[in-house]
């Protein structure tokens, strides 16, 4: 069944908890990319266009509660959803932000008492709160004893079980946000229902990290391209030589039995053909590095896979610009560095060369596409790594299983 969405809810001189994902990198008091907050406005404005009184939680950062009492006070001090606020109320200059510098207690009370329709309260950091990764159930009934209702808004963080995302809609009425609704639409109709030929893309650098997906993922699409560090284990898997490349000794049978797997369905699964190669992984990470290209079957002995070689990036690309859906998750090689992106930017080309529906998973892909400039030749860009992983994978999403069915 259909998840009741933001406009299934009657908002109207109601206090609605949003959980949205405003976890966004700085440095200092400077935020270096605002996407989720952008991402975020549709939902909010709806509300406050709705007469609601909206209260907006979120994380920014990690909290480790396992280190010195020193440390996690400059984590906190580190991650002060202040700078948030400020920016906020650049978007919304019509309605006034009052940001509340507590995740409980008589200051955040009295803010969320007298607020006004029309208004936004932003709470501190929820992971200053040690309960929250743990969806301590007094915390969620807290939060929740705030509000009359819940939107779930944050897609970057409905994999996680916490106070914010399981708790609080536990007790309240919920409904999930257009972002959310966004995302689950285009990974859905992806996933399930896709346009054929249907092209799926792994990179990064572990096949631990990603068991679940590629065999999910092979049931599902008709092609799948692996690249990045995880394709040395397959091609080891396939009996070739691979020098220093990264590599996953305990994942060799499960490699092998993906290959076996693909072939018994009929379906293609795509490695590379040749490699850019360099006798160390670069030092710092953009550093400048000498290079060569050589066939998968000739790495040398003393050398390491960084990227994908112009072969296999131009038989990726013919791929991806035939297929009719594109799900990407995961860099073809250490993108970071310009000598070892080319690989990354022309699988990222090639998307937006294609003419069919294209995804990319969030994490370093969404890094890549934005980096070349890309993001709006693509169909969507998910805002949360991990959770369009956990869906790949055919993982249910707690953050959104919990939320009330139409």
């Amino acid at each position: 069944m259909a998840k009741k969405l933001v406009t299934d809810l009657d908002v109207s001189g109601k206090k609605v908890i949003v959980r949205v994902d405003f976890n966004v990198p700085h440095k200092g008091d400077v935020i270096t990319d605002d996407n989720r907050i952008v991402a975020a406005l549709p939902t909010i404005r709806y509300l406050l266009e709705n007469n609601a009184k909206v209260i907006l939680l979120s994380h920014l950062g990690k909290v480790d509660y396992k280190k010195t009492e020193e440390e996690i006070e400059a984590a906190k001090k580190k991650n002060d959803m202040a700078i948030v606020a400020k920016k906020l109320q650049e978007y919304l200059p019509d309605n006034k932000v009052i940001f509340v510098n507590a995740t409980r207690g008589e200051e955040l009370e009295k803010a969320v008492n007298e607020m006004k329709e029309g208004e936004v309260v932003l709470m501190q950091n929820t992971r200053y709160e040690k309960g929250e990764s743990k969806n301590d159930e007094a915390l969620g009934q807290y939060w929740a004893s705030l509000g009359d209702l819940f939107v779930e808004d944050a897609f970057g963080s409905v994999h996680r079980a916490h106070a914010s995302t399981r708790g609080i809609p536990s007790v309240l009425p919920s409904a999930v946000g257009f972002l959310v609704e966004k995302e689950l639409k285009f990974l859905g109709d992806a996933v399930e229902n896709p346009v054929r030929p249907f092209v799926g893309i792994l990179g990064g650098a572990k096949v631990a990290d990603k068991l679940k997906v590629i065999n999910n993922l092979l049931e599902k699409c008709d092609t799948l391209i692996i690249g990045g560090g995880m394709a040395y284990t397959f091609l080891k898997a396939q009996g070739k030589e691979i020098g220093n490349s990264l590599v996953d000794d305990e994942k060799l049978d499960y490699c092998k039995e993906m290959l076996e797997k693909a072939a018994s369905l009929g379906k293609e699964l795509l490695l590379p053909v040749d490699t850019v190669v360099a006798a160390a992984f670069p030092d710092p990470i953009d550093a400048e590095i000498e290079t060569e290209v050589v066939d998968v079957d000739k790495i040398p002995a003393d050398k390491q896979g960084l990227d994908i070689g112009p072969k296999t990036a131009a038989l990726f690309a013919e791929k991806v610009k035939a297929a009719k859906t594109v799900v990407w998750n995961g860099p073809m090689g250490v993108f970071e560095n310009p000598t070892l992106a080319k690989g990354t930017n022309e699988v990222a080309k090639a998307l937006a060369e294609c003419d069919g529906t294209t995804i990319i998973g969030g994490g370093d892909s969404a890094a890549a596409i934005k980096q070349l400039g890309f993001a709006d030749k693509v169909s969507h860009v998910s805002t949360g790594g991990g959770a369009s992983l956990e869906f790949l994978e055919g993982n249910g999403l707690p953050g959104v299983d919990i939320i009330n069915e139409k």
